[in-house]
């Protein structure tokens, strides 16, 4: 016998129902961003105005103004006010010798306000060579070097380590009524200062530290009171120190231990 038929049910449908889109307000908001597009852009074109003055201020001496004002036209080259690459400008002039900092800002409507820091240079390197009070090289063909700068000289790359060491000695020398000229570091590693009296100090390779400490609490009062009499002072003993009078005849003083180059 043929069986009753089943009611096979429809598997039950699902309609995707998308939100209705209000075309009138979508057309009302693109509208307004391009009202607000179109209003940015005029500001920015009214506002980017063609650069037509340069304000160049800073202490100068070395810099001359003129230079710095030529170096940011060269850079500018037609841009406007709010186009213009300021770091670009910046770094511009800091091609300019001894340009250590440099701030440029604008200056509505068509202008730029340039403040120009010169480098300050703490003592000399080498024959040409200038270091500042960081002991940053950033000059080494220098033509005209202040006669009062003390000579710094050391391997190629130590110009910081010996400009630190210069400054850190010649604040304790002045204090105590003496000028350091000359510091050198060889390629040995041993280190030796010179006076505005004539008179060399000898520290060595080791114990640098405790042997300048030991110059300025020891051998500083006799080298203040006989420094013409003097030609060096060797602080490179354990317990002492030896003194190189000038003249043929040398003489030992404070000299007690071996020799501890």
């Amino acid at each position: 016998m043929l069986g009753r038929p089943q009611n096979r049910r429809k598997p039950s449908e699902r309609r995707l129902r998308l939100p209705l889109i209000n075309w009138r307000y979508l057309s009302l908001w693109v509208g307004a961003l391009a009202a607000i597009a179109a209003a940015l852009s005029a500001v920015s074109w009214a506002f980017d105005q063609p650069i037509e003055t340069v304000a160049v201020e800073g202490r100068f001496q070395r810099v001359a103004p003129v230079d710095v004002e030529r170096v940011v036209k060269e850079r500018v080259h037609g841009a406007g006010l709010l186009s213009v690459d300021l770091a670009a400008v910046r770094r511009a002039i800091h091609t300019l010798p001894w340009v250590d900092a440099v701030s440029v800002q604008r200056a509505w409507p068509r202008g730029l306000n340039v403040l120009v820091i010169e480098q300050s240079a703490a003592a000399r390197w080498g024959e040409r060579g200038l270091l500042n009070t960081r002991g940053e090289l950033f000059d080494t063909d220098e033509r005209h070097i202040p006669p009062e700068l003390a000579q710094l000289a050391g391997p190629d790359g130590k110009e910081s380590l010996v400009a630190q060491r210069y400054l850190a000695a010649e604040g304790r020398l002045s204090q105590a009524g003496l000028r350091l000229t000359a510091l050198r570091l060889d390629a040995r590693g041993a280190w030796e200062f010179d006076l505005a009296n004539g008179v060399t100090v000898r520290l060595g390779r080791r114990q640098v530290d405790e042997r300048f400490e030991k110059f300025m609490n020891t051998a500083l009062k006799l080298v203040t009171q006989r420094g013409e009499d003097i030609a060096y002072v060797d602080m490179r003993y354990t317990n002492g120190f030896a003194i190189g009078w000038r003249g043929n005849a040398a003489r030992a003083a404070g000299r007690d231990g071996g020799h501890d180059a």
